[in-house]
């Protein structure tokens, strides 16, 4: 299954081979999205278990929370919600109106998902956005391989925190490789307005051995930084978190991007664009 666009390039399902109703979604190549059309809980990308899981410990389901993704592709993250969460209002703020039309024909959303995708890019569609209106704030938005440079500075994460309500996180899904030059400028650009800045990450990614995917977790209120470690330690893909001094130890000293001095994040070495 594939279609095509000259800006974007070819966008190609991959089966799952002894997943019956399971896919890949490959953007130009990269690999954007897994899906189980069958249990949309089997979370097969290690950084979107991640994200869900730090979701699922600062705010336990079934919760009903109102949720804003920045970034749509194959709107993983939104059926796992909709699933864990009945009821919960989510907004995905995805441009590319193809891709959405592609997802949705052949990987249909549940009905009454509360999944509500608008054609519009991620800060367009932040600022209509009234203020205090979600609780979270999932940003992972990627043009091909990389994150694209106006949503990761100051202006942008303002816009962020100008949405969320009080007690409100932003999960970033962010790509990088040592020595990090580009996620400590985005690092600095978080924590101008967010007080509070975690990062994590497996393990062979912060010690430099590979690029890969970094989530940063902020909000304007302090997190629970010794649970988010213990619940890191016990997932069955163990990862690492940094926060407070370590996180300045690591990955401080950036200056934050702007949108007059800004940079979108490094692509995979070598040209690779299939990277989980």
């Amino acid at each position: 299954m594939s279609d095509d666009d000259g800006d974007r390039g070819a966008i190609t399902l991959v089966p799952e081979p002894g997943h019956h109703g399971s896919f890949t979604l490959r953007v130009g190549g990269a690999a954007q999205s897994h899906v189980d059309l069958g249990d949309p809980t089997r979370l097969v990308f290690e950084y979107v278990q991640r994200i869900a899981d730090t979701l699922d410990h600062l705010r336990p389901p079934p919760e009903r929370l109102t949720i804003i993704h920045v970034g749509g592709a194959g709107l993983t993250l939104p059926r796992y919600v909709a699933a864990t969460r009945p009821q919960s209002a989510q907004v995905v703020l995805e441009p590319d109106t193809a891709l959405t039309a592609y997802v949705r024909e052949r990987l249909p959303l549940p009905p009454r998902s509360g999944i509500k995708v608008r054609p519009v890019d991620g800060r367009s569609g932040l600022a209509a956005l009234r203020d205090a209106y979600a609780d979270v704030v999932v940003l992972d938005a990627f043009a091909g391989p990389v994150v694209p440079a106006e949503l990761t500075t100051v202006e942008a994460f303002s816009e962020i925190s100008r949405t969320l309500r009080p007690g409100g996180v932003l999960l970033a899904n962010l790509a990088d490789q040592a020595p990090f030059a580009y996620l400590r400028r985005v690092v600095a650009a978080a924590r101008s307005t967010f007080p509070e800045v975690v990062v994590s990450a497996e393990p062979a990614t912060l010690r430099g051995r590979r690029h890969g995917n970094l989530l940063l977790v902020a909000g304007r209120d302090a997190l629970p930084l010794g649970e988010l470690r213990r619940r890191a330690a016990s997932s069955p893909f163990p990862y690492r978190i940094l926060g407070g001094a370590d996180l300045s130890s690591a990955l401080g000293g950036g200056e934050p991007f702007t949108d007059d001095d800004s940079s979108p994040s490094p692509g995979p070495p070598g040209g690779a664009t299939f990277f989980e």
